[in-house]
């Protein structure tokens, strides 16, 4: 299996949902997607099952995993363990990340 895809194509896809989160690629071990804030917005994420990557292409904006904040912008890339509390804060500019989820995200969950 390949799959291919531009940043842009799959931010654009994600706008026009009008939503924050888009998963674009799925597989057993793991799942890719965009996630957007606009600025001053709440971030609504509950804790994940499991273990996710965050590679921010634009904004900044703290993100608090447990009792420490991290300031991200683009560029950064923050590990979050699976059932870490965690959620973005101070969101300053538009915030837009790529997320990385292993297995993919809601593997784990009880069903």
């Amino acid at each position: 299996m390949q799959e291919t895809f531009t940043l842009s194509e799959v931010i654009d896809r994600r706008r026009k949902t009008e939503k924050p989160w888009l998963e674009f690629l799925r597989v057993p071990a793991l799942s890719v997607g965009i996630y957007s804030l606009r600025a001053g917005a709440e971030d609504p994420q509950a804790p994940h099952t499991e273990d996710e990557v965050y590679y921010v292409v634009s904004g900044r904006a703290t993100l608090r995993v447990g009792d420490e904040d991290r300031v991200v912008g683009p560029g950064s890339i923050v590990f979050v363990g699976a059932t870490a509390k965690h959620r973005f804060h101070s969101i300053t500019e538009d915030l837009t990340s790529l997320v990385f989820f292993a297995p993919a995200a809601g593997a784990n969950a009880k069903r």
